[in-house]
């Protein structure tokens, strides 16, 4: 059986359209710099208001990645 470790990084992704989109920028920026993304987690979800309406939604989310062998 193999033993998996990861590394793990706090991102915050942000949209105007839906947690979904949040959640999507934030993992796609993610994938430019760091490789092997494994997994991610839904920790916090806020959203901002004006008029009675949703005007922004943030996601606070945790990505684990492998590390490669030296």
């Amino acid at each position: 059986m193999s033993e998996h470790v990861y590394k793990v990084v706090e991102l915050v992704g942000s949209s105007t359209e839906s947690i979904e989109d949040a959640i999507q920028g934030a993992v796609a920026r993610a994938n430019r710099t760091l490789r092997n993304l494994r997994w991610f987690e839904v920790m916090e979800t806020r959203g901002q208001i004006a008029d009675g309406k949703i005007q922004h939604y943030q996601v606070t989310l945790k990505v684990g990645f492998t590390m490669e062998d030296s």
